[in-house]
């Protein structure tokens, strides 16, 4: 009879607890309550512990009764989600001197909470009860908390990018800093881990981060996720995939794909790119559901994930910590209809900020041009040649003095020059003077072959290709010529040709990469200092080499200069332009942005992959690492500065025109990168209809670029060019079919005219007769 009453009371005070958490509608009551009793008490729960996380295997558990009548104990168990009547387990325990021992099997506990109750009747022979609480959670490792993700990922550090790898700062623009720690960056097959030094000066992520996760047997078209050929479906209410930008509210384009690369489905990324950059410093939520496998069953979410999805609480201070934030993120994707069950997953991320992409370059352009106190940078000419062919009348070599902001004397493989112990927001400091080569080729249609009357040209400062040279720039006479332009160029330091062994250097360890990014940004303020040159009537124009005539006419018209930019100068350039205050028009061939989007697309990584394959074999780390060094890509390539390439400038910097050229199925620079470049610039236009039907694989070719009302067009315009290639495959792989057209626009001379009407006028005119712009290649 008294064992019926007291299992009775147990089951009462179980019920009791349920109708308190159905009535509470969260399952943390039940912990909350727990009262297992404190030194003194006639009966305790003395291990384990209240509120701590059982371990694995065999688990010993420790009753203090030395104020319990003897026979009067009973013990409960309860175990999972649902807790109703708890199991009797008091045979399990044997008493001795005042203490009650027991052990719990691994087969006693489920997943989630586990509820210990025990009662007895004191001296008295009132009846007490306590309870403790415990979390049980074997499929959730926290033990690397510290530096790793745990939400279900399999690697450290996805899903890629998120605030789990980010501190508070609030001397940051965006209140954050990004806190890599060392022993969680990749490692080299050389044992040479990635040194976060210069990550960690982030106060957040690429505005154009891919993301990277790991989810086994996805099915992409079962799933119903957004393809490249389809980025409007990104935002359709039904997406299993959203990104959102938690400052506006509004979402972000996107397309996914799996990474076409891998060898394997253990090691197949999916990726997620945006479609339009990410806004700077602002802070974005990436949300998964309902994500499938090709029978169409739905893939589960990790127990990691679950714990936030379900509100299932845990005594895991990582994982409690955490739980205000998931709840915010999926409270986030509540508020645009979600249900928390369909999620599989969602995480948050922050975008760095403007001037934590800038700052950099901008102290060092401004710094340097103060410098100058008005006058012309310092040039020496070194070379004349006269008639060179017959559309260049006179080509001019020569050196000239740029401040130098890198270690050493600036060479391959330096580094930006701080201060001793600078902190993460140091900005460079000028250690001399760099000698930066120039090339410039005089046409003869602004010279008469040397004769009176010397019409002045438009200055033009030229961008060359992949890890080129300014003499690049000599394969341009047709266009000086026809575009009465006197074009001047300079290495592109930082990718030029005597960087290509550093390159190489760096895709062999990744921890090299800030040599490429800080001396690319030298190599903006050496391009601004040439433009300066060409412009200033006390620069090249002062010299006898500029001049021609029996006058000794200047042959380039003072206070003017455009510039244009090919390939790796058009990606490259679209940065320069956003914080060029020496040229306000520019054109941009076969342009784009974001690397970490291009380089699988682009035959030429075909030279640099064996490289990096055998430095990192691992194809989850050959993702994530060009992922990582996007964030310090940025700071030297159009992803950082696409907000900013027109209106919106930069501080100190004014607006500019710009004209992207685009070839269709380019083998080099995929057209993705171009179409997303577009997406971002603000103003942009495009030139439609941008080709015949059926070229596309589209669905909805250029999407959300808005067309060109009518030409003549005095804006910023992308205009497609078609040469007869296929169109580029859906996946992160390169266009190998038919020729390449990435070069073919150089011998376009219609094309060239599209060129010359907008560096002069600011024009885009119609050379295509209202329909694409195309030229067949047999």
């Amino acid at each position: 009879m008294r064992r019926d009453r007291s299992t009775r009371l147990l089951s009462t005070l179980a019920v009791v607890a349920v109708l308190a958490l159905a009535t509470s509608g969260c399952s943390f009551l039940i912990a909350a309550t727990a009262r297992p009793g404190v030194p003194g008490d006639a009966l305790r729960i003395v291990a384990p512990v209240n509120h701590t996380q059982l371990p694995s295997g065999p688990i010993p558990v420790t009753l203090d009764v030395h104020g319990i009548q003897p026979g009067s104990l009973h013990v409960g168990l309860e175990t999972g989600t649902v807790f109703l009547f708890p199991r009797d387990i008091t045979s399990r325990f044997s008493v001795s001197n005042g203490t009650a021992t027991g052990t719990l099997q691994p087969s006693d506990i489920q997943e989630g909470l586990t509820r210990l109750l025990a009662s007895g009747r004191d001296a008295h022979g009132h009846t007490i009860l306590r309870d403790a609480v415990w979390s049980y959670e074997p499929n959730v490792d926290v033990s690397l908390a510290s530096r790793c993700e745990f939400l279900g990922q399999s690697r450290c550090q996805l899903p890629f990018p998120s605030n789990w790898f980010t501190v508070a700062d609030p001397t940051s623009d965006t209140g954050r800093r990004v806190h890599f720690d060392p022993a969680s960056m990749e490692s080299n097959t050389s044992g040479q881990r990635i040194d976060p030094t210069e990550w960690n000066r982030n106060d957040g992520f690429s505005p154009g981060s891919a993301i990277i996760l790991l989810v086994p047997g996805i099915d992409l078209a079962q799933t119903g996720a957004a393809p490249i050929t389809d980025i409007g479906r990104s935002l359709d209410s039904d997406q299993p995939i959203v990104l959102l930008d938690a400052d506006t509210g509004q979402r972000v384009p996107f397309f996914a794909e799996l990474d076409a690369n891998a060898t394997s489905d253990a090691t197949r990324t999916l990726i997620i790119r945006p479609a339009r950059n990410f806004a700077e410093g602002h802070r974005i939520i990436v949300g998964l559901r309902n994500l499938k496998r090709a029978d169409g069953s739905v893939i589960p979410a990790s127990r990691s994930f679950q714990l936030y999805r379900d509100q299932i609480p845990t005594f895991l201070p990582a994982v409690e910590g955490r739980r205000p934030a998931m709840e915010d993120v999926i409270g986030h994707l509540q508020s645009i209809g979600w249900h928390r069950s369909s999620m599989y997953l969602a995480w948050d991320f922050t975008v760095a900020s403007e001037r934590n992409i800038s700052e950099r370059v901008l102290h060092i352009r401004d710094d340097a041009f103060a410098s100058l106190h008005g006058a012309a940078p310092s040039f020496t000419v070194t070379g004349v040649q006269d008639n060179v062919s017959s559309t260049i009348f006179r080509r001019v070599t020569g050196t000239y003095q740029v401040p130098l902001y890198l270690t050493g004397d600036g060479g391959p493989g330096s580094r930006f020059n701080y201060a001793p112990n600078a902190g993460p927001d140091a900005l460079p400091v000028r250690n001399g003077t760099y000698t930066a080569p120039f090339t410039c080729n005089i046409p003869r249609s602004v010279t008469a072959d040397g004769n009176d009357p010397v019409t002045p040209g438009t200055g033009l400062t030229y961008g060359h290709g992949l890890l080129g040279s300014g003499t690049e720039v000599n394969s341009f006479g047709t266009q000086a010529n026809i575009t009465r332009s006197v074009m001047c160029a300079t290495d592109w330091i930082g990718m030029s040709s005597a960087d290509i062994a550093n390159v190489f250097a760096i895709n062999a360890n990744l921890s090299l990469f800030p040599t490429l990014a800080d001396r690319v940004q030298q190599g903006f303020v050496n391009q601004l200092f040439l433009a300066r040159l060409v412009k200033d009537p006390n620069g090249f124009d002062s010299s006898s080499a500029f001049r021609a005539g029996a006058s000794a006419t200047p042959v380039i018209t003072p206070g003017n200069v455009v510039f244009n930019g090919n390939s790796q100068g058009g990606i490259l350039g679209g940065a320069l332009t956003a914080i060029s205050t020496e040229f306000t028009r520019s054109v941009l061939g076969v342009p784009g942005m974001n690397f970490s989007t291009l380089l699988d697309r682009s035959v030429d990584f075909d030279a640099f992959r064996p490289t990096i394959q055998a430095a990192y074999p691992d194809e989850v780390d050959q993702i994530l690492g060009k992922t990582m060094i996007q964030m310090l890509w940025d700071r030297a390539e159009a992803d950082g500065y696409a907000e900013h390439m027109t209106s919106n400038p930069l501080p100190g910097t004014p607006e500019h025109q710009v004209m992207l050229i685009e070839a269709f199925g380019d083998h080099q620079v995929t057209n993705i990168a171009t179409e997303n470049e577009a997406r971002t610039v603000p103003g942009m236009h495009v030139w439609m209809p941008n080709l015949d039907p059926g070229r596309s694989l589209d669905v909805t070719p250029m999407w959300d670029i808005p067309a060109i009302p009518s030409t003549p067009f005095a804006g910023n315009v992308l205009v497609e060019w078609d040469y007869g290639t296929p169109a580029p495959p859906p996946t992160n792989t390169p266009n190998r079919a038919g020729i390449d057209p990435h070069g073919l626009g150089a011998g376009n001379p219609v094309l060239t005219q599209q060129v010359a009407s907008f560096l002069g006028n600011g024009l885009f005119v119609d050379v295509c007769n209202g329909g694409p712009c195309k030229d067949l290649v047999p």
